[in-house]
């Protein structure tokens, strides 16, 4: 009686008419990146999407619609009509497993803090945007400390630096041109912003990020923008950069003065400054990742409950849980300095190494993901960009477009 109760209410609140599915499993799918395009596409025009999580490599259910099947077609993405019948079927199957169905109702907003230098090789976040043909904004120092991330329900960075110390790349590039170039803009910024200092800039842009997130906006970072985002928080109005970066020396007391309290996802950690070494501080564990190699570095997603752990699972969505893994500045973070409130969504299996891990902060969100280009493994400055065309079932940059759909208007449908 109550599963014919069941199949009643799932008549009268899903639509009678035929519906699209489009698969996100290993086998059916055809371009696994465009896919989210799809998605996105759809809630620009006003089309509700339901995120089968779990289903089919968390699959899309959206209303029939020749557009949308035009679409599909022109960008190479598979999709399945599916009968009323069938569609009972899949919620059926859906209400007794470990999955659930989240509603999506609007596009969401999407700013990348992207300094005008940019290169080619810098920014898997932008590559997977534009292959994916996801609309975005570029925002950086001016815009963020002018308030204007207030505008936008997603605030996504790469690799950039937050502690003003360029990278550290001093130590092999710095008589290079563009390394030049970007100290150059990095300052003529900071004077015309009122900053004497870079780093300064830097601490107060990561302050209104904290204020962004504080006040209900999502944050998603990689690569050297996950740790160096932290240290800036911790660090605040304390010089933590050597002579070359901005004159002067460090303060002496620079580790002790740091506040773990403020920082979104580490602590207890500690810095390297010298700008000979190409590290930050403690938390990244890129050294044990190039010991084992291409061929043997790899790391595996984590399960989670659809019903009760709505958020990670959206995170976690993929066609595999057994990733190949890929090195960055920030290639993976040491699991002793993250906070016990974390949630972690990903590691390196027989290591202490976490690669995806996400955490609320206030009101909003924050997800970290250690690398540099997940079809790249060691992407060396002045590579030529990836070329996604190629790696359109690419698991690790499904991860990154994972951090677009979800949405303060996100709700779990009601059973």
């Amino acid at each position: 009686m109550k599963y014919i109760i069941f199949i009643l209410v799932l008549l009268i609140c899903f639509s009678v008419s035929a519906e699209i599915l489009i698969p996100m499993d290993a086998t059916s799918q055809t371009n696994h990146l465009k896919a989210y395009g799809i998605a996105f596409e759809a809630l620009k025009k006003q089309i509700v999407v339901k995120w089968l999580l779990n289903y089919r490599g968390g699959s899309w259910l959206l209303p029939e619609s020749a557009e949308i099947v035009n679409l599909c077609n022109i960008r190479g993405v598979s999709f399945e009509i599916i009968s009323p019948a069938e569609v009972v079927s899949i919620m059926a199957e859906i209400q007794n497993s470990n999955m659930d169905v989240i509603i999506l109702e609007k596009e969401p907003k999407i700013a990348v803090y992207v300094p005008p230098n940019k290169q080619p090789w810098d920014d898997a976040v932008t590559l997977a945007l534009t292959y994916a043909q996801i609309d975005y904004d570029t925002v950086w120092d001016e815009e963020v400390l002018a308030d204007k991330l207030n505008d936008y329900d997603w605030l996504h960075l790469h690799h950039e630096d937050f502690t003003g110390q360029y990278g550290k790349f001093y130590g092999m590039y710095r008589n290079s041109a563009w390394y030049r170039e970007e100290v150059r803009i990095n300052e003529e910024m900071a004077k015309r912003l009122g900053f004497k200092k870079v780093w300064q800039l830097k601490h107060a842009v990561a302050e209104k990020i904290r204020n962004y997130v504080k006040n209900g906006g999502f944050l998603f970072a990689m690569c050297a923008a996950t740790d160096t985002y932290d240290i800036a928080l911790a660090a605040k109005n304390v010089d933590i950069c050597e002579s070359v970066y901005d004159g002067d020396g460090v303060d002496p007391n620079y580790q002790q003065k740091l506040d773990f309290s403020r920082t979104f996802a580490f602590e207890n950690f500690t810095l390297i400054t010298s700008p000979f070494v190409y590290e930050f501080s403690s938390i990244d564990a890129s050294d044990y990742a190039r010991l084992r190699g291409a061929e043997q570095d790899y790391f595996q997603l984590f399960d989670f409950s659809a019903k009760y752990d709505p958020v990670p699972t959206m995170l976690t969505q993929c066609h595999t849980n057994v990733i190949n893994g890929f090195l960055g500045q920030t290639t993976s973070f040491h699991k002793k300095y993250v906070k016990k409130s974390v949630i972690i969504l990903a590691e390196t299996p027989g290591t202490d190494e976490v690669k995806y891990l996400h955490g609320n902060f206030g009101k909003g969100t924050f997800t970290f993901y250690g690398g540099h280009d997940p079809e790249d493994y060691q992407h060396k400055i002045g590579d030529p960009p990836t070329v996604l065309e190629l790696h359109k079932h690419s698991p690790g940059y499904r991860l990154i477009l994972n951090n677009i759909l979800l949405m303060k208007t996100t709700r779990k449908k009601k059973k």
